[in-house]
């Protein structure tokens, strides 16, 4: 009986008083004052503009050589689609059937050999094409 007294006495005192919940619910609201005025003040900006390309982003794989790929790669090219694609691989393949060691593209000029591609679309996919240098020759 006497236990049981005790722990409602316990109860009766809380650990917080009133005057501790005022002096922390005043300590809160300067905490909050300060933090909101160092915001308002001190705001901080982060610059959205894309990072410009490094000095080896062209060796990403980025961009494709249509000495090497396949098709479905080209095909991923914008504006120039499946067709096209599939048709810059087979006078890659006709190139390579009569000459085995040859190098079909040197450079974006010579996809206008293909039925569908001018200089206008040749120049715009350019960007997404790299050719083999003019000194080394192929090893496919």
């Amino acid at each position: 009986m006497e236990n049981l007294r005790q722990g409602q006495e316990a109860r009766a005192t809380p650990i917080w008083n009133i005057k501790h919940r005022r002096a922390l619910i005043a300590l809160i609201a300067v905490l909050c004052v300060v933090l909101g005025v160092r915001l308002a003040f001190n705001r901080t900006y982060i610059p959205d503009p894309q990072i410009s390309a490094g000095p080896r982003a062209a060796e990403l794989a980025t961009q494709l050589d249509p000495n090497s790929a396949t098709w479905e790669e080209l095909a991923a090219i914008p504006t120039l689609g499946e067709k096209r694609a599939k048709a810059i691989v087979e006078y890659r393949e006709k190139v390579l059937a009569q000459k085995p060691n040859a190098i079909a593209y040197r450079n974006v000029d010579d996809l206008t050999r293909i039925k569908g591609i001018k200089k206008a679309t040749a120049e715009n996919i350019k960007p997404y094409l790299m050719f083999p240098a003019a000194s080394s020759p192929s090893a496919h």
